[in-house]
């Protein structure tokens, strides 16, 4: 769960759209739905997050 040390914040990566998603970055990157925060979360060690966003950046 996120903490003071990775607190959550809206991913740059959401654009304008109004889909939007949070991350709390740390060991673990934590990921949720903004409009449905109290849903489940996806939790990705970093590296896979990096390597998700290295994917969706190219």
């Amino acid at each position: 769960m996120p903490n003071e040390q990775c607190p959550w914040h809206k991913s740059s990566y959401s654009g304008g759209s109004g889909s939007c998603v949070e991350v709390a970055e740390g060991s673990t990157t934590h990921i949720r739905d903004t409009q449905h925060r109290a849903q489940a979360e996806l939790n990705l060690p970093a590296h896979e997050w990096n390597a998700l966003l290295s994917i969706l950046t190219r």
